[in-house]
């Protein structure tokens, strides 16, 4: 069938209309026939089997049965009346139930003759009811076309009032299938179909809205997630292969003075082998004459910044400028203190430019950067100002990119003819399903272990009522000479109550460790920039030993001194936000630890974060259950979320169809990126692009 039919707008199918077809729009975002068709439904009643009455289990499932009714009765209530109806078959008996439309339905209710009834079964007092059931008489079951699985379609409290029900959202697609006489276009190879034994389009997509049984449903729901997640990697792979093809970057050829003499002279320990694996994968990007682009996530504190560094002396060493960008200015300046350490006297040129440097400091930094004399800029989203110029930027490293937008990245490109290489870094591990297909078109590199000496941070979850013996335990660490961070939640709809649970715990902190034997610094939201910087300023020097605070130390904070975080309401943040705090800690060569606080009531989820928790420091797995628990679209952030806009796959359920895409793909594009060899795919990737229905991905 000719694949433009189904871009006809949704107004010309029968019985849709300038009315409904505005509801489907608005609730829905259908516009098309095309649309219509890739409305999967979210589950299926399955009325391919009849119970018996004996045979019912307590789960208050939906059932269909055979039987009949020998007696009706009215039995009042507290309010009105319940028409009760006694329906038997060969195994037992159970009740029907009716609370409105009483007297029509005793009218039309045939005693001793055989009916198929469907609905929802309850135990209530030792027997099954089925309130308000959909009933038929057994001869005219038999002549219907009833005997298959009933789809059920996404819906929305509007649709319905608009009588858009799910029998009407049915009603459409079949009469799609007659417009269309059911025959689409095939878009996967018939090699692809044949090695994966699939079923054609036609098939799977009648097969997904009228399944005659669970394995045909089966068969079309593997067929439409695998071609979903498809053509999503043959997008996403094509774009880093052409990359690397069009996009020529700089080479960098030589290994120069400023890389060996800060490695000989200036490492402050030995590099990790996964740090030297990741300096290896970055080199070989450098010197391929194509522009680098490529993700480099390791967890907290296992030594990124160094790996940083040594990419950006390669620049230097080749003639190039480099610039690092982080997404707030306490980052920034972190980065840059750090830095500026590491470098020590190697005769490297290093600046700092985020919004509260001063006017005249700006003046010297863009005159530095255009003649070339600034070889290092560190900064926020100020770096991305069009009077920030440089003389030959050759490297831009990222931080934490989660926070940054596409089209702020977009403008470091934009600053020389040949774009930089770009590294992209970040300490929120990102699951290998999500990394596959969030930063599909990035090559991905991995520090996955963390520096020689660092001693795990122990963790454990605490009731509140063990709160005294917590308060020892912290006395004890404070007479070795270590500080504590106390941590409260920070949740923007309810900041009042939140503010207050902070000066509760502030004031019963206070009262336990009384001036002047303690001193303690607090930091909240409310404050003025220039207070928190004094508080932190003051915990950082150690005049301070307990830093009560919400989240605002979450990103970033080094303070090696600093062995215990305790967590207050744990069960109010998510396993990334948790696992994040806990590596504020943990930075020194002494043990630390982290305390879970909560409440006794804790929901499942709550229950499987804190042992997660427990269990483990690897960030990798962190992200893996945090993922399962809270699925893709939360666990990137709101700018992330189109990762959700999936028709019918779920990237963490489907896991597996996702590997078998991706190699697929790779392994078609490997020899022939152009796709030429496989008009099917090229034509239906083309379509797919050119009616946006595919998910254009981040980056």
């Amino acid at each position: 069938m000719n694949s433009n039919v189904l871009q006809t707008p949704i107004v010309y199918l029968k019985g849709v209309g300038p009315n409904r077809a505005e509801t489907l729009q608005s609730e829905l975002g259908i516009h098309t026939y095309q649309d219509l068709i890739n409305l999967f439904p979210n589950r299926y009643i399955d009325k391919t089997q009849y119970y018996k009455i004996g045979q019912l289990q307590r789960t208050s499932s939906e059932v269909q049965i055979v039987g009949k009714i020998v007696n009706i009765k009215t039995v009042e209530q507290k309010r009105g009346k319940r028409l009760v109806a006694k329906f038997i078959d060969d195994t037992g008996e159970m009740e029907l139930v009716w609370f409105r439309g009483q007297k029509w339905i005793r009218e039309n209710l045939k005693l001793n003759i055989p009916y198929v009834i469907f609905g929802k079964v309850n135990w209530f007092n030792g027997s099954f009811s089925m309130p308000h059931p959909e009933m038929e008489l057994w001869e005219d079951h038999e002549k219907g076309l009833k005997i298959y699985m009933q789809p059920v379609y996404p819906s929305t409290e509007k649709l319905a009032n608009k009588g858009i029900t799910n029998r009407v959202t049915n009603k459409l697609i079949q009469q799609l299938f007659l417009e269309t006489k059911g025959r689409f276009k095939e878009t996967l190879s018939p090699g692809l179909i044949n090695e994966l034994s699939l079923i054609s389009k036609g098939e799977a997509l009648f097969n997904i809205h009228f399944p005659k049984n669970q394995e045909l449903l089966a068969k079309a729901q593997f067929r439409l997630k695998f071609e979903e997640l498809f053509y999503i990697q043959i997008q996403l792979i094509s774009k880093n292969l052409m990359h690397k093809q069009k996009i020529k970057g700089f080479n960098f050829e030589k290994v120069g003075t400023l890389f060996k003499t800060f490695y000989e002279h200036h490492l402050p320990f030995e590099l990790t082998n996964a740090q030297k694996r990741v300096i290896k994968e970055i080199r070989s990007d450098l010197g391929s004459n194509a522009q680098m682009n490529r993700l480099l996530q390791g967890d907290v504190g296992s030594g990124k910044t160094i790996v940083a560094l040594m990419t950006m002396l390669l620049a230097i060493d080749n003639g190039y400028q480099a610039c690092l960008m982080a997404p707030t200015e306490i980052l920034a300046n972190q980065h840059f203190m750090g830095i500026k350490e590491l470098l020590g006297d190697i005769g490297v040129n290093i600046a700092l430019l985020t919004g509260s440097v001063k006017k005249t400091a700006r003046k010297i930094i863009h005159e530095q950067l255009e003649n070339g004399e600034l070889h290092i800029l560190i900064g926020t989203h100020a770096l991305l100002e069009d009077k920030v110029e440089y003389k030959n930027l050759g490297l831009a490293i990222v931080d934490e990119q989660h926070r940054f937008g596409v089209a702020q990245r977009a403008k470091l490109w934009h600053k020389n003819d040949v774009p930089p290489h770009i590294l992209v870094m970040t300490a929120t591990p990102i699951p290998r399903t999500l990394a596959m297909s969030l930063y599909g078109d990035l090559d991905i590199s991995t520090i996955d272990e963390l520096p020689p000496g660092r001693k795990p941070i122990k963790t454990v979850h605490r009731y509140d009522s063990n709160r005294l013996k917590v308060f020892q335990f912290i006395r004890d660490e404070i007479k070795k000479g270590r500080q504590v961070y106390v941590v409260y939640p920070l949740i923007q709809e309810s900041e009042a109550l939140d503010y207050k649970d902070l000066m509760d715990g502030y004031e019963s902190i206070a009262r336990d460790f009384p001036m002047p034997d303690y001193q303690i610094s607090i930091v909240h939201g409310k404050m003025k920039p220039a207070d928190k910087d004094y508080e932190m300023e003051r915990f950082v020097k150690g005049e301070t030993q307990i830093m009560v605070a919400t989240t605002v130390i979450e990103v970033g904070v080094n303070v090696p001194n600093a062995s215990v975080m305790i967590i207050e309401s744990a069960e109010r943040f998510g396993l990334s936000q948790l696992h994040q705090l806990r590596g504020r800690v943990g930075r020194g060569a002494d043990q630390s630890f982290c305390i879970l606080m909560t409440g006794h009531k804790l929901s499942s989820d709550s229950k499987t974060r804190l042992e997660t928790m427990v269990g483990t420091n690897d960030g990798f797995q962190i992200a893996e259950v945090d993922l399962k628990l809270r699925g893709p679209g939360d666990l990137m952030g709101t700018q992330q979320s189109g990762v959700l806009n999936l028709k019918i796959a779920d990237i963490v359920k489907d896991n597996d169809i996702l590997k078998t895409a991706r190699y697929h793909a790779l392994k078609i594009l490997r020899e022939d990126i152009s796709l030429q060899k496989h008009p099917v795919i090229l034509h239906a990737y083309t379509q797919l692009v050119k009616y946006k229905n595919i998910w254009n991905y981040i980056s």
